[in-house]
């Protein structure tokens, strides 16, 4: 795999100097430094100890386990307060319910919302847990380099670049890719988990708060409106932009204090660091997840600790066209005309003339993936044997995914004709044709399905046993 100079982006705004990126590229330069790259996988060949043991255990850098600041635990309270929403019935956590890894505890590919309850979204709903390192949305490499260069800027940059291809067996390169990545919803509009909050919050969708001025008079009435004044100050209370700022920080706090959103206590972690054994069943899941030529799933859901020993997210952070196929049960699908285009609209504007990323969206993390019920963003699989058939069958038996019509295979077609081109048809297992053997056997798949399962948190070593 071939590897990016690190110019400074500044500098790769101009043609020849971004003529001089591709040059290097091809000539194996250095890659710039990147958050994504700190959770690259290792070059040495994997492996699992015929007991089932990490043959190279580390340490792993975990986050500090304090008590929440008085912010954070005002951040708790309104988590959970259904009084802010338009129905008085929904909270926070009625879609992120935290026994559920903050994730829906019903198995709707969309969930219910506004006034009334009865308003149907138009995503899956994902999971809050593991986005306390996530960075922010750039096209490209996430560096102090390219923090002063406008989003307009690296787009005409990415539109020139080389793009490597992504395998499990060399991430490190493929972190280097001029391609969009980072950021908060499955299209990255907004950079904070402070601006995330806000988003259900007014969306008529979802909690359907109303108004910023609705919104702040429910907070002055509220039970906890003294520890607003405490906190922020009295005049906090009649200034109501920043009664809903401060609100909007403190629940951004709680998700970034709180240990349930980050617990890292899986049985995979535990593996990591030489103290638990995969079965055999495991141990075969998890080198198929590595290998380019079963699952590859590694290549996007990095598995492995960063130099800096911080544990994997099981994500690049980086955006992708898939080409899942159509969910009928989205009532805003029965319009014929109506796309969700990810990164191109309908929520996100700024990139709406980008046209080569019409149909991309954000790589989730994958862990306590097992414990969900609605997977891809339209949530048109409910189990983890279906997402595996698509990766297997989307490109070698096309019939299996997609439906017919007028005697041929409509092939992705939750995305408009002129948009079709930009699915992934080259990392893997997206490199085979029709009619190839898949990648995957149903033993592969089995097996990868239970070290997903590894990832699940709250795991603890079985008890000891022994004659009494």
């Amino acid at each position: 795999m071939r590897r990016y100079a690190p110019f400074a982006l500044a500098l790769l705004l101009a043609l020849s100097a971004c003529a001089g990126w591709v040059a290097a590229a091809r000539a194996g330069g250095a890659a710039p430094a990147t958050q994504t790259q700190t959770q690259t996988q290792k070059q040495t060949p994997l492996r699992v100890l015929p007991d089932g043991a990490n043959p190279h255990p580390v340490r792993l850098e975990l986050p500090a386990r304090r008590p929440l600041s008085a912010v954070a635990r005002l951040g708790r309270v309104l988590f959970f307060d259904t009084a802010l929403s338009g129905s008085g019935r929904m909270s926070c956590a009625s879609c992120h319910d935290p026994r559920h890894a903050y994730a829906p505890a019903n198995a709707r590919s969309v969930q219910f919302g506004g006034g009334n309850l009865r308003r149907p979204g138009v995503r899956a709903v994902p999971s809050l847990e593991y986005l306390y390192r996530q960075q922010n949305f750039s096209i490209g490499p996430d560096n102090e380099e390219n923090e002063t260069v406008t989003l307009q800027q690296l787009v005409a940059l990415g539109r020139r670049a080389v793009r490597v291809r992504k395998t499990a067996r060399d991430t490190r390169a493929s972190a280097a890719n001029l391609v969009p990545q980072g950021g908060l919803f499955w299209d990255g509009r907004v950079n904070t988990l402070q601006q995330q909050a806000g988003g259900p919050l007014f969306n008529p969708l979802e909690m359907d708060g109303g108004s910023v001025a609705t919104l702040a008079r429910k907070l002055r009435r509220a039970p906890y409106a003294s520890r607003f004044a405490n906190l922020f100050g009295p005049a906090v209370l009649r200034e109501p932009r920043l009664l809903v700022s401060e609100a909007l920080f403190a629940l951004a706090r709680y998700q970034i204090e709180d240990p349930s959103f980050h617990p890292f206590d899986s049985k995979y972690d535990a593996w990591l660091q030489g103290k638990a054994r995969f079965t055999p069943r495991e141990a075969r899941g998890y080198l198929a997840f590595n290998d380019p030529r079963k699952g590859d799933c590694a290549a996007c859901h990095v598995d492995q600790p960063g130099p800096d020993g911080q544990p994997p997210l099981f994500t690049d952070t980086q955006y992708e066209a898939l080409g899942v196929p159509r969910n009928p049960q989205i009532p805003a699908n029965r319009d014929a005309h109506y796309f969700d285009l990810g990164l191109c609209g309908p929520y996100r504007r700024d990139l709406a003339r980008q046209t080569r990323y019409c149909g991309m969206f954000l790589t989730p993390t994958l862990r306590n993936v097992a414990t969900r019920h609605a997977f891809f963003h339209n949530g048109v699989y409910h189990h983890l044997a279906q997402v595996l058939a698509f990766y297997d069958d989307r490109d070698t038996r096309p019939w299996r995914i997609y439906p017919i019509v007028d005697g041929r295979v409509d092939r992705f077609d939750d995305l408009p004709a002129r948009y079709r081109a930009n699915v992934d048809r080259v990392d893997p297992p997206f490199d085979r044709q029709r009619g190839q053997a898949p990648p995957m056997s149903r033993r592969d798949m089995r097996d990868i399905i239970a070290f997903l399962r590894t990832l699940d948190d709250g795991w603890h070593a079985p008890a000891a046993t022994g004659p009494r």
